[in-house]
């Protein structure tokens, strides 16, 4: 929880911190440590990293190429959504005290609860509403890669009431709906196909 900021990120890249990863050493590593929009990066590329297998061998620039497309648009939503973003209001407990939380730290709760879904990767994720105001309702629309072989109703109902429970107990949002798109299907290599309805 911070005061609100005008620097919308800290300017860091999501090559910059690829590297990091690859090498574990860099000469930002103090400001990366502290830094809670690097680390929300660093935690969604380590994600991918277990997920695809690819970005073990390749670097950011040559895992975005126009055939892997969905890959492309999950790193170009990153590079957006680990910015600090808006900053939302949590009523204090004392008179006078101001708290705030970050849209980027809400966007990486979601992302956080998306990585423990069976069958499902977040993409694109976004907040609909003046987050700013406490009490405005807000919409949430996530786009969501499946996996092929899992039941995609179970995955996305599982998914919308985990984010019910974490967004209720983290965060003061009126959280109006959770809009979950398919946005595609495909097959995971060295994950056991499963079926269902």
């Amino acid at each position: 929880m911070i005061a609100p900021t005008d620097d919308p990120g800290c300017g860091r890249s999501l090559e910059e911190l690829n590297g990091y990863l690859e090498t574990g050493h860099s000469p930002d590593q103090p400001h990366i440590s502290t830094c809670p929009e690097c680390q929300a990066a660093l935690a969604a590329l380590t994600q991918l990293r277990r997920l695809t297998g690819e970005l073990l061998e390749h670097d950011i620039r040559m895992a975005t190429q126009p055939e892997e497309p969905w890959l492309r648009e999950i790193l170009t939503n990153l590079r957006l959504e680990t910015r600090a973003g808006r900053a939302i209001p949590i009523a204090p407990e004392h008179p006078g005290d101001s708290l705030w939380e970050t849209e980027g730290s809400v966007i990486a709760l979601i992302r956080n609860i998306g990585d423990t879904i069976e069958g499902a990767t977040i993409g694109k994720c976004r907040l609909h509403g003046d987050v700013t105001v406490p009490g405005t309702p807000v919409d949430l629309d996530i786009r969501v890669s499946a996996f092929y072989g899992y039941a995609l109703h179970t995955m996305a109902d599982t998914l919308r009431t985990e984010l019910e429970t974490a967004l209720a107990t983290h965060t003061e949002l009126t959280i109006r709906t959770i809009n979950i798109t398919v946005s595609d299907l495909r097959m995971m290599p060295g994950r056991p196909e499963r079926t269902g309805t």
